[in-house]
C-alpha cells in the first residue's frame, strides 16, 4: 500500500511550492499526518515542518440529454499539503 498516490501539479500549487515551500500530494484515505510525513521525508529526501490534510468530498453533477437525465460523480479523494524546511526544494519535475 502506498501512501503518496501522485502530486498536485496545478496554478495555485506551484504558487504556493514557490513562495511558501508547500507541497500538494494525493494520498491513500487511511492515511494519517505521521505516515504522510516519513512518506515524503523517505521518497524525497527533505525534512518536514507541517502537514496539512483535507478530505475533499465526491462533486455531484445532472445533465438533461435526449434520452433523459443522467447523474455522476466524481470520486472523493485525501489530499495532503505539506510545508517543507526553508531552503529545501522537492524538484516533483523530475520524479515524473
Amino acid at each position: 500500500m502506498s501512501i503518496l498516490i501522485k502530486p498536485i501539479i496545478t496554478e495555485k500549487a506551484t504558487a504556493d511550492s514557490e513562495v511558501y515551500n508547500r507541497y500538494g500530494f494525493v494520498v491513500d484515505k487511511k492515511a494519517n499526518k505521521v505516515e504522510i510525513k516519513k512518506a515524503v521525508e523517505s521518497a524525497y529526501g527533505v525534512s518536514v515542518t507541517k502537514v496539512r490534510t483535507i478530505n475533499v468530498r465526491p462533486d455531484r453533477s445532472t445533465r438533461y440529454t435526449k434520452t433523459g437525465m443522467v447523474t455522476g460523480k466524481t470520486s472523493a479523494y485525501k489530499k495532503a499539503i505539506v510545508q517543507v524546511a526553508e531552503g529545501e526544494v522537492i524538484d516533483l519535475y523530475s520524479n515524473l
